[in-house]
């Protein structure tokens, strides 16, 4: 380690996300809103609540850290026609860590095949469903992160020692930041194990696979440029995901707002994911046929669960989702609001 350096902490970057400015946007709305419309921005706000909550049970854990890293919070990466929102981008002396945090409400069990299966109880009924993985989900955002590195490398021999480069310096973590979670992952590979840890235990990670590494330590100077590269690459989303809402509402003035009740964290009722996952299945194979394309030109699998993940109710929410860009949008995404609309509310 360098005589010179004198980083012993976190340093923030980009601490601030955008979930808390949608938030405040959302709530702002509430007294001018119809029942109806009130319902839904509730519903919007508890389910961004839960996740901005979660991030902030990781960036305490960060800031008590002691360590020197730079942190990236809410970072959106735009490669082509692919694009990644990374919640969190820990740069230290030995790897980057991209971590996806997850907030869930119930326990989490990691089977032998590495599904991820949730259980929770919901007005009396105990319910246990399978789960999109966050570690696939992590995985894609990597892939977005070393494409972009890799197209920025001047000639062939760069950009085949750029993807070695990336695998060797690079992490990939998946946090459960609700602490009443309990993870059962006593059956599954190692390799997926090892990538899935709770809020509290995301420090003693991090020293550990630092000091399992082989490499020397970078020195603040490469820290801060990298962190600093990183952070340039991030677009920010600018879809006003509250303007669907403020059509609605309009001008209108509500004299005796109706005032304001407790969003309760409760899991949001929940739908026949196996059908609604056949529904798009159908719909892809039948427009590729029509098309004469293949099926994952139109959506792939990921692409298919991020939007089952979302469900998005608008042409602009979908634009949210991975591969949705502004002409696959156009082309299908009437289509696809209409088969999602059948499995919301």
């Amino acid at each position: 380690m360098g005589i010179f350096n004198k980083l012993d902490k976190p340093v923030f970057l980009k601490e601030e996300s955008d979930v808390s400015a949608y938030i405040a946007k959302l709530t702002d709305l509430l007294p001018r809103a119809t029942s109806d419309v009130r319902e839904k921005i509730e519903k919007e706000i508890k389910l961004a609540s839960i996740g901005d909550f979660g991030e902030k049970n990781i960036v305490f854990e960060l800031k008590n850290s002691n360590m020197p890293m730079y942190v990236l919070r809410d970072i959106h990466l735009q490669h082509e026609d692919l694009s990644a929102q990374i919640d969190f981008i820990i740069v230290t002396r030995f790897y980057t860590y991209i971590v996806e945090c997850k907030n869930l409400i119930g326990n989490i069990e990691i089977d032998s095949n590495g599904n991820f299966i949730r259980s929770y109880e919901f007005k009396g009924r105990k319910i246990k469903e399978g789960i999109y993985s966050p570690i696939t989900q992590n995985q894609r955002h990597m892939d977005v992160l070393k494409r972009i590195q890799k197209d920025n490398q001047g000639n062939i021999l760069t950009k085949l020692l750029s993807d070695k480069v990336f695998e060797s310096s690079y992490r990939s973590i998946v946090v459960l930041a609700n602490p009443k979670t309990i993870l059962n992952a006593k059956f599954t590979k190692k390799e997926v194990k090892e990538k899935v840890i709770r809020a509290d235990q995301l420090i003693k990670y991090i020293k550990t696979v630092n000091s399992q590494s082989k490499s020397a330590p970078s020195s603040d100077k490469d820290l801060k440029e990298l962190a600093e590269t990183l952070l340039n690459r991030h677009n920010s989303d600018q879809t006003d995901y509250t303007k669907k809402y403020e059509e609605i509402i309009g001008d209108i003035q509500v004299s005796d707002p109706v005032p304001l009740k407790t969003v309760a964290l409760e899991p949001p009722k929940p739908f026949d994911n196996d059908k609604l996952i056949s529904d798009l299945k159908a719909f892809r194979l039948k427009r590729s046929r029509e098309e004469n394309i293949k099926p994952y030109y139109i959506y792939n699998d990921a692409q298919m669960m991020d939007l089952v993940s979302k469900m998005p109710d608008s042409k602009e929410e979908m634009l949210s989702v991975a591969g949705f860009g502004h002409a696959k949008v156009n082309k299908y995404g009437e289509a696809i609001l209409e088969i999602l609309s059948k499995y919301v509310g």
